[in-house]
């Protein structure tokens, strides 16, 4: 028996240099045993930044960063791959110039028929662009064939010129399951599914990347065993110095598990759409509620001057009364659509939940009907939440009145809450979950998309304006928490309303005056400030029924006009949202002429306000005349 080594066949030697050579997206190189680099290829080059005359002879730890030479990564890594055959790992590397590059690394030993080591093949992956690019076919030398046959991540082989495969890799047989002698010699068409055989996808692949020099794409690939894979391949000709095409080098690279990640990063962008959408959304509900305020404040001012002249007449008395009923519903719409945009003005303190929950135990029970079974679990330790008592009891009646629309047969209606560690993107660490569970017949995926959206109502027409779940998700959003809603056709709805925890030290919110507080006021000169011609007439005709004395402006500038042209005024009242000079800045100039002038701010929608104007006393369109002698007379003192 002979000691002398096999004869190298030099075709193929030359087909795995060329094929090393042509790959520019990974470094694929050679170490001597004591971990010297004996040869360098073009991803080597490219990405690393050394020559070949630079680098061959140096040893590989100069790649790496001096906090892991220091503690002897370059060794350890020599030493694992020597004892159990093959290291990976993922680290930090350095190029030429000095700068980092996060990389995939692997590497293998290489022995010889005796089994002595002669050596390492090591293959490094940027991963920091997680992309692969133009690989092409080049020269290599013999010690490239034993470094392809140690790649076991990547499928490298090669095809003869009609599409048979002439060179396995270790890659190829762990991706593609098929050994070596199992698969040399068979037609590549084999790792293609049925359908793309019928449609004649494999030919076609050739053919593309012979006259076009290559050819890359995306496909479902087959395995040995019949399962599929997803697979980017690379396939690029390869060809003699004089143009005769010798075969083709083709990569195959497993990206199912990349494809899934690009997936759910296009769940995330869904769900960032569906927020700017309502997001706009919101906006315009807020100038619509704020210009619907406008015609509200004129039409219930004016409905409330005719009932005081309607007498003794039933009939006109009737007509005023279920008008100004009208005019209610409107503000109730009005509300809604100021809290999904967050724009409604909230009072805000401490509130006891399972107190509130308790207290409102009898109308929820009223409300949901004697065939759905009202069930409480609020404990009465839990601490206590920031929000608006009467918002917050307003959607705890939506909620349950949605669930029993739900449950028209009957049900079970579970009201719960907990302490939550939060999840998402909210601020604080915790919050209280204020749960509305129903048994009804739950959303479909995609009506559950559409639940909390303004105007949308799977109720018939005439039956609900859309808003009820719209205005709890505003209110949460306003008041810094969230609402979830989670639910499956047949399995019932969670409406999950997150609010944030109340601070230590609450202020004590002013208490809203009375529907028949009535103060006394003796008459003045009050400047009018309004953009709105109609709200102007309006207001004035309830000043001047009160006794005052009015001048009207329609902008900043004009109201400062008055001011010269009228010592005598009392009191301002502006309205906030103006063109060109706002009413916060209107504040600033009247206080500069006069410092000591009451000043009533009025709004149409919640809005932050700063400086001067934050402590002054608002009055909220659409205003009566009992709000609005209650400002004036907050205003007075």
């Amino acid at each position: 028996m002979s000691d002398q080594p096999e004869p190298r066949n030099p075709l193929e030697d030359d087909r795995f240099r060329l094929l090393v050579e042509a790959v520019v997206d990974y470094a694929i190189y050679m170490l001597d045993p004591q971990g010297r680099v004996i040869s360098w290829n073009s991803g080597a080059r490219r990405f690393k930044g050394y020559q070949e005359a630079e680098i061959l002879g140096a040893h590989f730890s100069c790649f790496y960063t001096l906090e892991d030479r220091q503690a002897a990564m370059p060794e350890r890594a020599l030493r694992i791959a020597q004892s159990e055959g093959r290291f990976e790992g993922e680290g930090w590397r350095l190029r030429k110039d000095g700068s980092r590059f996060w990389c995939h690394v692997v590497i293998d030993t290489i022995r010889d028929a005796r089994g002595t080591l002669i050596g390492f093949a090591k293959i490094t992956r940027d991963m920091t662009e997680q992309r692969m690019a133009e690989q092409t076919l080049k020269q290599s030398e013999q010690q490239f064939r034993l470094l392809v046959q140690s790649v076991t991540d990547y499928a490298i082989y090669m095809l003869d010129a009609g599409g048979r495969v002439s060179s396995w890799n270790p890659g190829a047989q762990r991706i593609k399951g098929y050994a070596p002698e199992e698969i040399i010699g068979e037609h590549f068409s084999l790792f293609y599914t049925p359908e793309d055989r019928a449609n004649g996808e494999p030919q076609n692949t050739l053919a593309i990347a012979e006259r076009e020099g290559r050819f890359e794409k995306q496909g479902w690939r087959m395995r040995k065993d019949g399962t599929q894979f997803l697979a980017h391949v690379v396939v690029d000709p390869i060809r003699a110095d004089s143009g005769e095409l010798l075969g083709f080098a083709k990569i195959t690279r497993d990206i199912s598990e990349v494809v899934a990640a690009q997936q759910q990063l296009e769940i995330a962008r869904e769900a960032l759409f569906q927020s700017q959408k309502l997001q706009a959304i919101g906006q315009l509900s807020g100038g619509i509620a704020h210009d619907f305020n406008n015609l509200l404040t004129v039409i219930r001012g004016n409905l409330e001057l005719l009932r005081k002249r309607a007498g003794d007449d039933p009939r006109l008395s009737r007509l005023v009364d279920n008008a100004l009923l009208g005019t209610e519903r409107g503000v109730t719409l009005t509300q809604r659509m100021l809290a999904f945009a967050r724009r409604q003005e909230l009072k805000t303190e401490a509130v006891d939940l399972g107190q509130l929950v308790r207290g409102l135990e009898g109308l929820l029970c009223s409300s949901v009907g004697p065939q759905v079974a009202v069930q409480l679990e609020v404990p009465e330790d839990l601490p206590r939440v920031q929000a608006d008592v009467n918002q917050l009891e307003l959607a705890l009646l939506n909620l349950a009145s949605n669930a029993r629309d739900a449950m028209p047969g009957g049900g079970r209606l579970l009201i719960r809450g907990q302490l939550r560690s939060a999840a998402g993107d909210l601020p604080q660490q915790q919050y209280v979950c204020l749960s509305v569970i129903d048994s009804g017949e739950g959303m479909d995926e995609q009506t559950l998309v559409c639940a909390a959206e303004p105007f949308f109502t799977t109720k018939g027409l005439g039956k609900g304006t859309g808003l009820g779940l719209s205005m709890v998700h505003g209110l949460a959003e306003q008041l810094g928490g969230r609402l979830v809603l989670k639910s499956s056709k047949g399995q019932g709805t969670a409406a999950e309303l997150w609010l944030p925890l109340a601070s230590c030290e609450e202020p004590v919110q002013p208490a809203a005056p009375s529907a028949g507080f009535s103060p006394l006021l003796r008459p003045m000169c009050v400047l009018l400030v309004d953009d709105d011609s109609l709200v102007l007439n309006s207001t004035t005709l309830l000043l001047e029924d009160l006794g005052h004395r009015v001048i009207c402006a329609t902008s900043g500038a004009q109201a400062l006009d008055c001011f010269r042209e009228h010592p005598e005024i009392d009191l301002m009242i502006t309205d906030v949202a103006m063109p060109q000079m706002d009413g916060e800045q209107l504040v600033v100039a009247a206080r500069s002429l006069h410092p000591e002038l009451p000043i009533v701010l009025a709004t149409g929608y919640a809005q932050h306000l700063g400086g001067l104007a934050a402590g002054l006393p608002r009055l909220f369109k659409p205003y009566t005349q009992v709000q609005l002698t209650a400002a004036l007379a907050q205003a007075l003192g």
